[in-house]
């Protein structure tokens, strides 16, 4: 008899289909500026090892890492779970020099999912997420890479009508947007969010309103410098010591207690850090807890 494994922080639907609430963000495993490169068997432990304790939702894209995430869930993985969720992203694109440009046009679009597919050996994604670069963070659309949402949604519809991909996702939208695009069916919305950055607020509301998923990125703060981290704050240090567990681990359960559809996609390079990140389902906030940590933001602004 197959052993069922305990989907960690729960199971939510993804596309009509259940994944575990917490899942694993590939992009940590590619190279990225200024940090060394990750070891490539590390890498791999990771990947199996999230999968081993029930993890059924990575998030990834080609141009993470320049094609080097794809790579490795595909050697780790392959052939992959039939509960595995593979999710993607398009939008932009790596220059001959390495840089990351924007790729928002329909046919560079395509192109991306065509690109994913073959790297991961696969012949459909369960969730294509269109990345929008109308405002930071990151890179931003400019000249030919003006391009209307409709259009992209066109393109992203034939493809999931081609069978390419099950489910369309957005990226770094605003609630306009996403009230724009939910005529063609919106499976989840990645946008930056976590305890002390609430601003696209609206779009996790609308999200509630039509009960799609939320996957928030930048989960415990802005990776860019400057900008207030989750752990720093007091209240989340406060409760992080009355409960026994990390910072860290306070601010993603913040998170799950805020949306039953919120689905988080911590990422590391990391065995341990992993293990943390999934154990974060059994973490239990209590009302004056979550009372106090919902203040943070106030206090910052």
């Amino acid at each position: 008899m197959t052993e069922t494994k305990k989907a960690p922080g729960g199971s939510a639907l993804l596309a009509g289909r259940p994944v575990a609430r917490i899942g694993f963000g590939a992009m940590q495993l590619g190279p990225l500026r200024g940090r060394p490169p990750v070891d490539r068997a590390r890498a791999l432990e990771v990947l199996r090892r999230a999968v081993d304790q029930g993890v059924n939702h990575i998030d990834t894209a080609q141009f993470y890492g320049d094609g080097a995430c794809n790579e490795l869930i595909r050697e780790a993985l392959h052939p992959f779970p039939d509960d595995l969720a593979l999710v993607s992203k398009v939008g932009a694109d790596h220059d001959q020099r390495g840089g990351l440009v924007a790729a928002q046009r329909p046919e560079q679009l395509r192109a991306g999912v065509e690109e994913n597919l073959a790297a991961l050996g696969i012949d459909q994604l369960a969730v294509v997420n269109l990345r929008r670069l109308d405002a930071p963070p990151g890179i931003l659309a400019e000249g030919d890479q003006l391009v209307d949402l409709d259009s992209q949604l066109a393109e992203l519809v034939a493809l999931r009508d081609e069978g390419k991909i099950g489910a369309i996702g957005l990226s770094n939208v605003s609630a306009a947007q996403l009230r724009q695009a939910l005529p063609a069916g919106i499976a989840c919305v990645q946008n930056g969010y976590n305890l002390v950055d609430r601003a696209t607020g609206p779009v996790l509301d609308l999200c509630r309103e039509h009960d799609i998923a939320w996957v928030p990125f930048f989960p415990l703060g802005s990776a860019f410098p400057g900008h207030p981290k989750v752990v720093e704050q007091p209240a989340v240090i406060e409760a992080a010591a009355s409960l026994g567990v990390t910072p860290a681990q306070v601010g993603l359960a913040w998170l799950l207690a805020h949306y039953e559809h919120t689905l988080l996609i911590p990422g590391t390079s990391n065995p341990d850090h992993l293990d943390e990140n999934l154990m974060v389902g059994d973490v239990r906030l209590d009302p004056e807890i979550i009372e106090s940590l919902d203040g943070v933001a106030a206090s910052l602004a």
